[in-house]
C-alpha cells in the first residue's frame, strides 16, 4: 500500500487550502467509497483530509418548505429526518434502498454524490478504463457491461452512476452548494452539476481543487405533488439498480400532470433528468399508453450494448407504473 498522510482539518479554510495544495490530496468525510478503491489500488491519494470537525452536518428546514442539508449529514439521519419523511418522501426511500444501515450510518451526503462508478474494470487495476487513466481505452465496451449506463455513454466510457440519492435529488431540483478555495461560496443545480463522459470520462462533476461541498437544498415540492422511489434490482436489499425512478406528480383537479418530475437511475452515466419524458407528459392526462410513448421517447438517444439493451424496455415498465401508480394513489 501507498503511505500516506493523514490532517484533521480545523476549519473549512484550512482543509481547502491542503487539498487545493496537491493534486494528490483528497477530502475525507465517512469514507465508505473512497477507502474501498485505496485498498484495491484504484486511487493513490498521498494526503487525507478530514473534514469531518467541520459545521456541515445539520437539516436546517426552512419557513417555505424548503430544506438545506449539510454536507456531513449521514444517509441513516437524512432518511429518519421527520421533515424529510413528510415533505421529501421519495428521497428517504432511495436513502434506504441504496446502502445497508451500517454504510448509512456513516455515509454522508456530500460523499454519496460524489461517489465512484462500480464498473469492474474501474475497480480493476490491471485493465484499461479511460476513467482511471485517460486515453487507455474502455473494456466494458467489448467485456462485461450488463449493469453499465445506456444514456450519456460515449466511444470513451459507458460507467453508470451508483448513487440513489442523487437520482432522487435530481427530480427534487437539488442545488449542491460549494465553497470555492477563496472563501466565496457557489451554487450548482444538481443536474448541472455532474459531466457527461465525452472524451474525457475522469472528470465527473464540475469541482474544481479544493472546491468543498458544503450543503445541498431542496426547494419546496410542487403544491399537492405526490412522489416516490421505485427501484428495480437483482437482489432485494445491498444491490445497485438496474433501473430505478424517483417520481414527482402534481395534478389537476381533471387529473392532467400539472407538473411531472422524473429522475432516472442505473440508465445514465449521471443521475438521469428524464426531460423529454417530462415535456410530452406535462399537460396531459397520464394514460398507459401515454406513458409508455413518453417514456420510450426518453431513450431514443440511448446507446445500449448487447448485455444491457433490455434496460429501455425494463425502465419504460419502471416509469410507467410508477408514475401510474403514484398518481392513481396520491402517495405523498
Amino acid at each position: 500500500m501507498k503511505p500516506f498522510g493523514y490532517e484533521r482539518a480545523t476549519d473549512p479554510q484550512a482543509a481547502a487550502t491542503l487539498v487545493a495544495d496537491s493534486t494528490e490530496a483528497v477530502y475525507l468525510a465517512g469514507g465508505t467509497n473512497l477507502v474501498d478503491l485505496m485498498k484495491l489500488g484504484v486511487t493513490e491519494p498521498a494526503l487525507l483530509v478530514d473534514i469531518t470537525r467541520l459545521p456541515y452536518d445539520t437539516v436546517e428546514h426552512r419557513p417555505d418548505g424548503g430544506v438545506l442539508i449539510g454536507a456531513l449529514v449521514p444517509g441513516s439521519r437524512l432518511a429518519g429526518d421527520p421533515g424529510i419523511r413528510e415533505r421529501f418522501p421519495a428521497l428517504a426511500e432511495a436513502l434506504l434502498s441504496g446502502a445497508s444501515g451500517q454504510l448509512r450510518t456513516v455515509a454522508t451526503t456530500g460523499g454519496n454524490l460524489l461517489q465512484r462508478t462500480r464498473c469492474v474494470y474501474f475497480q480493476d487495476v490491471t485493465k484499461p478504463c479511460n476513467k482511471r487513466r485517460p486515453e487507455t481505452g474502455c473494456s466494458a465496451v467489448q467485456g462485461l457491461h450488463r449493469d453499465l449506463a445506456v444514456l450519456g455513454t460515449s466511444d470513451f466510457c459507458v460507467a453508470g452512476h451508483p448513487s440513489d440519492m442523487a437520482v432522487a435529488m435530481a427530480a427534487l431540483d437539488a442545488v449542491v452548494h460549494l465553497r470555492r478555495v477563496n472563501g466565496s461560496p457557489r451554487a450548482v443545480p444538481l443536474n448541472d452539476f455532474y459531466l457527461l463522459p465525452g472524451d474525457t470520462p475522469h472528470r465527473e462533476t464540475v469541482l474544481q481543487p479544493g472546491d468543498l461541498i458544503t450543503g445541498v437544498e431542496l426547494p419546496p415540492p410542487p403544491e399537492g405533488a405526490a412522489m416516490s422511489y421505485r427501484k428495480v434490482r437483482d437482489r432485494w436489499s445491498y444491490a445497485f439498480a438496474l433501473v430505478s425512478v424517483a417520481a414527482v406528480a402534481a395534478t389537476e383537479a381533471d387529473g392532467t400532470l400539472r407538473e411531472i418530475r422524473l429522475g432516472l437511475g442505473g440508465v445514465g452515466t449521471r443521475p438521469w433528468r428524464a426531460r423529454e419524458a417530462e415535456r410530452l407528459l406535462t399537460g396531459r392526462q397520464p394514460t398507459e399508453e401515454r406513458l409508455r410513448v413518453a417514456a420510450r421517447a426518453e431513450f431514443a438517444p440511448a446507446r445500449p450494448l448487447p448485455q444491457n439493451a433490455f434496460k429501455i424496455d425494463l425502465a419504460v415498465d419502471v416509469i410507467t407504473a410508477a408514475v401510474r401508480d403514484l398518481v392513481g394513489g396520491r402517495r405523498r
